[in-house]
């Protein structure tokens, strides 16, 4: 026979599916699920950290456990009438004129003896010409990496996962921000490494909180996000940056720092500069470029390159000889660094329309980067907020998406202010101040 509590579980994701329970519902509180169902409380609560688990429920810190919204897109027949669907979760931007700009510097790549180059195949250690592109693209306020410690991904997740591989052990425990990139938590857990949260304060990752994690329980390696951190903005000053190396150090600690939005904002160096000796930097082309035109890059500290190099050949994470060649391409002729000049100019514009639309909003943003995190009043959860937006073809991304651990999600969701037209950005920014003006009695969704 299953066991009880998934058998529980499975009843409450028929009711789930069927819409009895829905979007933005509050679930029995355990005790009275196990009354209910004549069962132990440890039992009701292995069946909410079940439908967690599958995506279908979020904890809420001293508010219970709710239905998750559905990632899916809405229903049409529940949009406002021609509404289209506006996608605030995404967080990539293809600029219009791009592709022209972009087939330009594959002219090159496209001789029959480049091309013959580029069929053959490429260890992580790329080529002399790719890591001195590469060193010049992650250089930052006067930090720059050394070329020949430069090894490159098939991209930027990719690059993070070969570097939890080769510095935390299957069943170690890794550091992460308490609100983290989602991603990282999906590596981990197919990795076999526990994420253990760490807390924040407005300048990032606190050190105190490091070091107190650690020595609650020794962590192997802490990933996180100096500069325009995903999902809170947040920008490590350089105080910070040099007291979490000295934090490192005094624990004995590697660092996988992630890079990947440093790029729209110029300065500070990465934390790589304060603790070169415990820190990897990981990186991607695909922000600066497309999601399409990968490429990950690690600059791992001296002596660890082939440590990394087996992380990236035993994954199966080696880059493409073509996608190298022609990222090494971009980078010497100029094309990423006009790409970059204009993703910050498009970026700023975005965040004045969320300065001016979401103003007296405690929206946490920075100028510089292509999302923002918006604190909800009340009597909003996140979950009912994001089903709420659904309904009128808007879909934004709930604080659960990014916590750590269950319990843990406050009631906020994170807006990307990248993919839209700026029109219809502006719409929907005005459209989702309407809503939070109001309550969820107001909108059928409770």
């Amino acid at each position: 026979m299953r066991d009880e509590y998934r058998r529980i579980a499975d009843a409450l994701a028929a009711d789930i599916a069927a819409g009895r329970l829905r979007p933005g519902q509050r679930l029995p509180p355990q005790r009275r699920l196990a009354r209910t169902h004549r069962i132990a409380e440890s039992t009701a609560a292995r069946v909410y950290a079940e439908l967690v688990r599958r995506g279908l429920a979020v904890g809420e810190v001293g508010r219970g456990t709710f239905v998750r919204a559905a990632p899916a897109a809405p229903d049409p027949a529940l949009a406002e009438p021609g509404g289209a669907r506006v996608d605030l979760e995404l967080n990539f931007r293809v600029l219009d004129d791009q592709p022209a700009l972009l087939a330009r510097g594959l002219t090159e790549r496209l001789r029959p003896d480049a091309l013959a180059d580029a069929l053959r195949p490429v260890g992580a250690a790329g080529t002399p010409a790719a890591r001195s592109a590469a060193a010049a693209l992650l250089a930052r306020s006067g930090w720059r990496p050394d070329p020949d410690r430069v090894l490159f991904a098939g991209n930027g997740r990719q690059a993070i996962a070969a570097a939890v591989a080769a510095l935390v052990p299957t069943g170690g425990r890794l550091g992460v921000e308490e609100l983290t990139y989602p991603v990282v938590k999906g590596i981990a857990a197919r990795l076999g490494v526990s994420c253990v949260p760490i807390a924040v304060d407005g300048e990032g990752l606190r050190p105190d909180a490091l070091a107190a994690a650690h020595r609650a329980a020794p962590l192997h390696a802490v990933y996180l996000q100096p500069t325009l951190h995903n999902p809170l903005g947040t920008t490590m000053s350089e105080d910070r940056r040099a007291a979490v190396a000295a934090a490192l150090t005094a624990a004995d600690l590697p660092a996988v720092e992630d890079t990947i939005y440093a790029f729209l904002r110029a300065g500070p160096p990465p934390l790589a500069a304060w603790a070169p000796d415990r820190t990897v930097l990981v990186d991607s082309l695909s922000k600066r470029l497309a999601p399409g035109l990968t490429c990950g890059y690690v600059v791992p500290p001296a002596g660890w390159a082939d440590r990394l190099a087996a992380a990236i050949r035993s994954g199966g994470w080696a880059p493409g000889r073509f996608a190298l060649d022609a990222a090494a391409q971009w980078a010497a002729d100029g094309t990423v660094d006009r790409l970059v000049q204009a993703k910050r100019r498009d970026a700023a514009a975005r965040q004045a329309l969320v300065r001016d639309r979401l103003a007296g909003f405690a929206v946490r943003a920075d100028p510089a980067a292509y999302h923002c995190w918006w604190e909800l009043p009340e009597p909003w959860r996140a979950e009912t907020f994001v089903a709420a937006a659904a309904r009128r073809g808007i879909a934004v991304t709930p604080a659960a998406a990014f916590a750590v651990g269950p319990g843990r999600a406050p009631g906020a969701v994170r807006l990307a202010v990248v993919a839209p037209a700026e029109d219809d950005l502006a719409a929907a920014l005005d459209t989702l101040a309407g809503l939070a003006r109001s309550t969820p009695e107001d909108t059928g969704v409770e």
